[in-house]
């Protein structure tokens, strides 16, 4: 890249910036784009997910009317609508991203957690909530894992399961197709206003812009105040081979669904179109002092072992399957647990970020705030609270990792005590705050 000139530069190419540029165009055809990537498209947490698509844009019911009260109603037909969108959108730009609309199954994993289900999933049911409860019989005939004990299938809108890269790979070429200029291994180093507009400072060239979009997620903001609003959290994964037929039918698992469990320090796992489990999350989750998000931290072996044993304690029938791909990603966490966006440089510059692991689907929206803040078509969306309201900054270190660790620690103790939460999460749970990995 040499010096450029565009209206509006987005800085990131995962999904909220590969869905800013694609949204800026449709809604705004003329509008000149640059899209700059410090790696390739997709190399952070857009291509490093479990792939979930979910239609909770403020990380479930209970967490948006804390957080928002009086805007669920609202919130849950935008998810149930940007769901719709997405898809929309992979027709029209033929995208391959291998949508499988299974639904979430979450398992318990503690027989007390079954008490009261059966009456909790009638009543959403008269309500219309499409729910389905398996008790232990019924979860060990839907799923062959001897750890479970129950589990709620929600069937609710369009959620499903997508191909994480495959989805920011037709992403790239859509916006391609549109006129968007990407510009790869090209980091922001700085930016400032110049005139009327910002002049961003990359190392082979300079981009001169009206409006800047930034989607950087985990990794570093060049707003302070947007740096103070997110902690990286490290996640990590597995993969397998390919099951053969048989190792399928040992587990069942045919309707396909994408599975966490119920507990504090849960794993998500599904299944991939070409019959390999991938296996993330659990105790292996972690964050590092210093929001560290270099390399060196990406690749722990204790970690990875960890997920292996967590693996065949709930799948003992696939002993001796191999593991063909491991990673490590990156969530961005907010004190909220869900999308906090903003704006710096008297408008000029606006971002959304920290979709704490429900990015996949969510990041559509932020990219929408974010090209709304900027004046592109606003609506009354950016009126809304999920908008206007702040969101609370971490504490500085060594505070940050002190209460995080504790926080994580005292999550896992938990899990190990039947879902018993002690006495400091019991203090966070009054401030909405006992969530965090």
């Amino acid at each position: 890249m040499t010096d450029e000139r565009c209206e509006l530069l987005i800085v990131g190419g995962g999904y909220t910036g590969l869905w800013a540029a694609l949204q800026g165009k449709e809604k705004c055809p003329d509008l000149d784009i640059i899209l700059i990537e410090a790696t390739d498209v997709g190399d952070g947490a857009s291509g490093r997910n479990g792939g979930f698509f979910s239609n909770s844009i403020a990380h479930g019911e209970t967490n948006a009317t804390f957080h928002f009260p009086g805007e669920i109603d609202r919130l849950v037909d935008l998810g149930n609508e940007n769901l719709q969108q997405i898809l929309d959108s992979l027709v029209r730009y033929d995208i391959d991203a291998g949508f499988e609309e299974t639904g979430e199954l979450s398992v318990t994993v503690y027989p007390e957690q079954n008490e009261g289900m059966d009456e909790w999933v009638d009543a959403q049911r008269e309500k219309g909530q499409d729910f389905v409860w398996f008790d232990r019989e019924a979860m060990q005939e839907e799923i062959h894992s001897p750890t479970y004990c129950g589990g709620l299938w929600d069937r609710r809108g369009r959620n499903g399961l997508v191909d994480p890269t495959a989805l920011c790979w037709g992403l790239k070429r859509a916006i391609l197709s549109l006129g968007v200029r990407v510009f790869e291994g090209t980091p922001l180093l700085s930016m400032r206003i110049e005139g009327d507009g910002m002049k961003v400072e990359c190392p082979k060239g300079t981009v001169r812009c009206d409006r800047v979009l930034l989607g950087t997620n985990a990794f570093r903001n060049p707003v302070a105040k947007a740096r103070r609003a997110v902690i990286p959290v490290w996640d990590y994964a597995v993969a397998t081979e390919p099951l053969t037929e048989a190792q399928r039918e040992s587990i069942g698992w045919k309707r396909r669904q994408g599975l966490t469990q119920n507990v504090n320090m849960f794993h998500y796992y599904r299944q991939t179109q070409d019959n390999r489990i991938t296996w993330g999350g659990g105790p292996s989750v972690c964050y590092y002092y210093g929001s560290r998000t270099d390399a060196s931290v990406a690749d722990p072996p204790d970690r990875f072992e960890r997920l292996s044993r967590d693996f065949f304690d709930t799948f003992p029938q696939l002993e001796g399957i191999r593991f063909s791909h491991r990673w490590g990603g990156i969530i961005a966490s907010t004190t909220r647990f869900c999308l906090t966006p903003g704006t710096a440089f008297g408008g000029r510059v606006a971002w959304s970020i920290g979709y704490t692991g429900h990015g996949v689907s969510a990041s559509r929206v932020g990219a929408r705030i974010g090209l709304e803040l900027l004046g592109y078509e606003p609506t009354d969306l950016v009126e809304m609270q999920l908008v206007r309201k702040p969101s609370m900054a971490w504490p500085p270190e060594p505070l940050r990792w002190l209460g995080v660790t504790m926080t994580r620690s005292e999550l896992a103790r938990a899990d190990r005590n039947g879902g018993r939460r002690g006495p400091w999460l019991a203090l966070l749970d009054r401030f909405n705050l006992g969530f965090a990995c």
